[in-house]
């Protein structure tokens, strides 16, 4: 398995977002996954069984497929958004990343166009970007914003801070650049 990257700035994510929509000639359907899935820090595999109806109570439960854990998620406006223009572009929809194929039909996208979605748009920009690459992403963000690394870990539902920490791609010379910016 190839390892992914946080995506590091706001900028770079609406850039993802836009070449993502361009991408797929005008659809959204992966731009808007990778946006609300940066709204929710949920694996892919989890994302890709919210329903509609569950996006639009403006709360999602979810048992964690890898883990088993329960999780709660409150969805903040964005992410609310994202799923109104959803129900409204697709009324018939039960998932809320649907595929429009008609081999598909009524079922997911698929973990695979996901990530080959993904890996096209890191290809044209230099970055290592898979369907890790939102709960990644949000990890960052979060610690970058000054979020303590403790509760980014319960966000992400690591069972340590070291996990988040080494998840989120903090690097030595970050770690090194502290010795500069706090000096005593």
């Amino acid at each position: 398995m190839e390892l992914v990257e946080a995506v590091k700035t706001q900028a770079q994510v609406q850039q993802i977002a836009h070449k993502l929509q361009l991408n797929a000639k005008g659809n959204t359907l992966y731009s808007d996954l990778w946006l609300f899935g940066l709204q929710v820090a949920l694996r892919i595999s989890d994302l890709l069984t919210i329903t509609l109806e569950q996006a639009l109570t403006g709360r999602i439960q979810v048992i964690e497929s890898k883990t088993g854990k329960p999780r709660s998620i409150k969805l903040n406006d964005k992410a609310l958004a994202i799923a109104q223009a959803r129900r409204k572009a697709h009324p018939h929809h039960t998932y809320l990343f649907e595929a429009d194929s008609n081999r598909a039909k009524g079922k997911p996208v698929s973990r695979v166009s996901v990530a080959t979605a993904f890996k096209s748009v890191g290809d044209e920009l230099g970055i290592a970007l898979g369907t890790h690459s939102m709960r990644k992403t949000r990890g960052w963000l979060m610690h970058s914003s000054g979020v303590k690394i403790e509760v980014i870990c319960k966000v992400l539902n690591h069972s340590s801070p070291a996990i988040t920490m080494a998840y989120i791609g903090l690097t030595q010379s970050e770690i090194d650049q502290t010795y500069d910016d706090f000096v005593i």
